[in-house]
């Protein structure tokens, strides 16, 4: 099996980490923060940016807000999905409010956005709050 090449969320580090270990808790060889965390993780542009970037692992964005019911309604959704995406897929979450000009950046003209970055690439993108289970099947998909 071959390393998978994942970005630490928290520091931005590149890590490599053997397939067969995704799913048991792998750890950042310089912070030590969780690289397959079980649950949905916020990060700011330049940890996103780096991340679709270089990760092997498909890195799912939930661009959201504060003040948005629907994206409110889709966070524990989306946690949910996180959980059960783990070793699979990261989900990560970026609050356009906060960083508006990621929200430029990437397009989002809607919120709540889903964007999958596959091999340095966006996949696709979905608007509009889904239940877990849409999350992780259209992930998967």
């Amino acid at each position: 099996m071959a390393d998978k090449t994942l970005t630490c969320l928290e520091c931005g580090q590149l890590n490599r980490v053997p397939e067969a270990k995704l799913g048991a808790g792998p750890k950042c060889g310089t912070c030590g923060a969780v690289l397959v965390p079980r649950k949905a993780i916020d990060v700011d542009p330049a940890i996103l940016e780096k991340a679709a970037r270089n990760d092997d692992l498909p890195l799912v964005v939930d661009f959201w807000a504060p003040w948005c019911g629907p994206c409110r309604m889709m966070a524990p959704e989306f946690s949910k999905a996180a959980e059960a995406l783990t070793g699979q897929a990261r989900l990560v979450k970026l609050d356009t409010q906060k960083h508006q000009s990621a929200g430029m950046r990437y397009q989002i003209r809607g919120i709540p956005t889903m964007v999958k970055f596959q091999k340095g690439k966006e996949a696709k993108r979905q608007s509009g709050a889904m239940r877990d289970g849409q999350i992780v099947a259209w992930a998967k998909g």
